[in-house]
C-alpha cells in the first residue's frame, strides 16, 4: 500500500458520510470497490465476484463486509485507522442477506455509481422492498469540494504530468509512428511518478481532429500538428489530465491562425472561474471567443469535466449546468478546435476554484510548441 498524503482520507469522512445519508432521506449508502469506497476509506479494494462493501447507514455504525481472503489487504489500508468493523465472510456465506440481515427493515438504499449490475440485483433480491438509488446522489456535494489535502494532491498529480509534457518534444519525430510515441509516454508517466497509466492520445494530422483518437500506426509526417492528451492515477488515488498541441516542424498558416483563437479561448474561461460564476458560463467564456473567430462549430465537446478519483467526475463544465462555482471545485478547462480531415488543436489545464479565483494546477507553456 503506497503512502497518502496526510489528511488526504479522514478518519471523520465516514461520519461527515452518514450525516449526509440521514439528509438525503437514505436508510444507509452501500459502496463497493470504486472511486466511492476510496474516498470514504481511503481502501483502493480490487473489484471482484466476491462482496467488498461499506455499510454507512443513516444512524448506527459503519461495517465493511469483505471476503476473507481479502481481509489482510484491508487491513493494511488506510480504512484501518477508521475504527470501523470489518466483517469477514467465507466462501459459502451470503455477504448480500448478511447486510441485509444487519441493517433490517430500509425504505431507500443508496449503491454505488460504479457498483456490478450483478450485485446490485443481488442487493435487490436480498431487500425486496427497498428503493434503490444512485451513491452519487448523497456524495457528489462531499465530493466535488475538495478538501487541501485534495488539492495538494491535484497538485502533485498536475506537476507529475507537466514533467512528461516537458519530454515529449524529443519523443515527437516526423517518421514516427502515434503508437512508437504513445509507448514513450506511457513509460515516462509512470517514471514521473503516477501508480498507473490511465490513457495517451497522440492525435497527429486529421487524426488531431477526433478528440479522442486511439493510438494507431499512422506515421507522423513534417509539418503536422499533433494533439497530446495524456493522464494518470497517482499512488494517492488522484487522476492528472492535460493536453498540449505541437507540431512537427512549420505549421500550416491555417492551423497557426486558430491555434492563437484556441489559446486565447482557454484563457478566457480561466480567467472566469471564481467563486458565483456558474459552470455553463465557464463553458460559454471559452465557446464566445471560438465562435467569434468563425470556428465554432469546429468546437464539438464541453469545456471540461471534474476530477479528483475519477479523471471525469462532476462537476461538468458544459451549457446548462446552472450550478454555481464554490471553492474547491476541481475540473478541466479544454476547449477545442477541430478541422475535420485536416488536423486538430486542444490546450487542457486542471484548475481548482479558490476563495477569489481559479488557480491551475498545470504551468508547462500553452504555446504552440514547434519540434524538430
Amino acid at each position: 500500500m503506497s503512502p497518502e498524503p496526510s489528511g488526504l482520507y479522514p478518519t471523520t469522512r465516514p461520519a461527515a458520510v452518514s450525516e449526509a445519508v440521514d439528509r438525503a432521506g437514505l436508510d444507509a449508502l452501500l459502496l463497493t470497490p470504486g472511486p466511492d469506497l476510496r474516498y470514504v476509506t481511503g481502501y483502493d479494494a480490487l473489484p471482484l465476484e466476491r462482496l467488498t462493501c461499506l455499510v454507512v447507514p443513516a444512524s448506527g455504525e459503519p461495517f465493511l463486509m469483505v471476503p476473507r481472503l481479502e481481509l489482510p489487504a484491508a487491513e493494511h489500508s488506510p480504512a484501518s485507522r477508521l475504527g470501523i468493523e470489518f466483517v469477514a465472510w467465507d466462501e459459502t456465506d451470503d455477504p448480500f442477506a448478511e447486510v441485509a440481515n444487519r441493517l433490517g427493515p430500509v425504505a431507500r438504499v443508496g449503491l454505488a455509481d460504479r457498483m456490478w449490475a450483478m450485485q446490485s440485483l443481488r442487493f435487490r433480491a436480498a431487500m425486496p422492498g427497498a428503493e434503490q438509488v444512485l451513491a452519487g446522489s448523497v456524495l457528489r456535494e462531499l465530493r466535488m469540494r475538495k478538501s487541501p489535502e485534495e488539492k495538494a494532491a491535484l497538485a502533485e498529480a498536475g506537476a507529475a504530468i507537466d514533467a512528461v509534457h516537458a519530454l515529449v518534444p524529443r519523443l515527437l519525430k516526423a517518421g514516427r509512428t502515434e503508437r512508437e510515441v504513445g509507448k514513450d509516454i506511457a513509460e515516462a508517466i509512470v517514471d514521473a511518478g503516477h501508480a498507473r497509466v490511465d490513457f495517451v492520445i497522440v492525435g497527429s494530422g486529421p487524426n488531431g481532429a477526433s478528440p479522442h483518437a486511439e493510438l494507431s500506426d499512422r506515421v507522423i509526417r513534417p509539418g503536422e500538428p499533433v494533439v497530446v492528451d495524456i493522464g494518470g492515477v497517482m499512488p494517492s488515488g488522484y487522476c492528472s489530465d492535460s493536453t498540449r498541441t505541437y507540431c512537427v516542424g512549420e505549421p500550416p498558416a491555417d492551423f497557426t491562425a486558430y491555434y492563437e483563437v484556441l489559446k486565447r479561448a482557454q484563457e478566457a474561461a480561466c480567467a472566469h472561474v471564481r467563486p458565483g460564476v456558474s459552470c455553463e458560463s465557464v463553458d460559454a467564456a471559452a465557446r464566445e471567443v471560438i465562435a467569434e473567430a468563425g470556428y465554432g462549430e469546429y468546437f464539438i465537446h464541453r469545456t471540461g469535466h471534474g476530477i479528483g478519483l475519477e479523471t471525469h467526475e462532476e462537476p461538468y463544465i458544459v451549457a446548462g449546468n446552472t450550478e454555481e462555482m464554490r471553492p474547491g471545485f476541481a475540473f478541466s478547462v479544454e476547449p477545442g478546435i477541430y478541422l475535420p480531415g485536416r488536423h486538430g488543436a486542444r490546450i487542457e489545464d486542471i484548475v481548482v476554484c479558490g476563495e477569489t479565483a481559479g488557480e491551475r494546477m498545470n504551468v508547462t507553456t500553452r504555446d504552440l510548441v514547434v519540434v524538430d
